[in-house]
């Protein structure tokens, strides 16, 4: 069983990041993280064991982290073409809406990078960094692995029914089509990346400032408002871009470690928490529960980061 406690510990930390400290839902409902875990759960555990059994690195768990967002927003809940996602009044397409795709360029930015960057990548980052002795082996066997496929299959079955069920809204046939080519063209170029590139003789910078500037950058990307549009687009585009191109220049210095990337992922986690005590949650608790709430979800990250900085320190002394 120890050996399957980072699995385990992934499958639901992933929907705990997504739903939980984003601020959707009180830990009240924590119950239905047993219903989020094998969609969140899963899709992140095998993204990561897929990348980790085919000596894949950190490229190849980001874009497959991309195509995992494109399924689930596409094809299991289908806000990116849903003008009224389950009636709930949202307005998700309405900010730099693109006619002739059916989308709302501001959702479909936002949401695509949240599920790449903290549903999947920020989780994979946490749990890696407990374990630094086992951060690039497989989890599971085979059988651990047929068995999360399934439940990831299921799950994804699951909720495009209840999508459907609730609100009857089906995209076009050419909707998704584009969306299935947008998926298969991410999982065909997660393997033709490099698993890494060669050190360079440029020390890396001290992992707390990258921790401090993927708080600012997460921070930033969260608080920009919709209402902007197109400049609201602009600027996410731009953080994706700088972060992206940031990672990859610092990433091959002599001396980046997994303290590095528990910064990126500290940084990343920690503005969803701060950010929280912002958000309307999607159930309408309000009052003391939900910002009671939000304070026990940011301490448990907190914690969670504080274990795995003490296992980092540990591993590189």
């Amino acid at each position: 069983m120890k050996r399957l406690l980072p699995a385990i510990g992934l499958f639901f930390l992933a929907p705990f990041i997504a739903e939980y400290l984003l601020g959707d839902f009180p830990l009240t409902k924590l119950g239905y993280l047993v219903i989020l875990a094998p969609m969140y759960g899963g899709g992140a555990l095998l993204i990561r064991e897929v990348a980790r059994r085919s000596g894949k690195g950190w490229p190849t768990i980001i874009v497959l982290a991309f195509a995992y967002a494109v399924l689930e927003e596409a094809f299991t809940t289908q806000t990116l073409f849903n003008p009224n996602y389950l009636k709930l009044n949202l307005h998700l397409l309405d900010h730099a809406y693109i006619p002739a795709l059916g989308i709302g360029a501001w959702w479909t930015v936002f949401v695509l990078t949240l599920h790449t960057v903290w549903s999947i990548s920020t989780s994979v980052a946490l749990v890696e960094s407990c374990v630094p002795e086992r951060a690039t082996a497989p989890w599971l066997g085979w059988i651990g692995f047929t068995v999360v496929s399934i439940l990831f299959v299921l799950a994804a079955i699951a909720s495009t029914r209840f999508q459907i069920k609730h609100d009857h809204f089906l995209a076009t046939k050419m909707q998704f089509l584009v969306s299935g080519i947008v998926v298969t063209l991410a999982i065909v170029a997660a393997f033709l990346l490099p698993a890494g590139r060669p050190s360079t003789q440029v020390p890396a910078p001290a992992s707390f400032a990258v921790g401090a500037l993927a708080l600012i950058a997460a921070s930033i990307f969260l608080i920009v408002p919709p209402a902007l549009g197109w400049a609201a687009v602009a600027i996410y585009l731009f953080l994706d871009v700088v972060v992206v191109a940031g990672i990859l220049a610092l990433s091959h210095r002599t001396g980046w470690d997994g303290r590095h990337r528990l910064a990126l992922a500290a940084g990343a986690a920690l503005a969803y928490g701060w950010h929280a005590f912002l958000q309307n949650p999607v159930d309408g608790t309000t009052g003391w529960v939900i910002r009671g709430s939000n304070a026990v979800c940011l301490l448990i990250v907190l914690a969670l980061i504080a274990f795995a900085a003490k296992r980092q320190t540990r591993r590189t002394a």
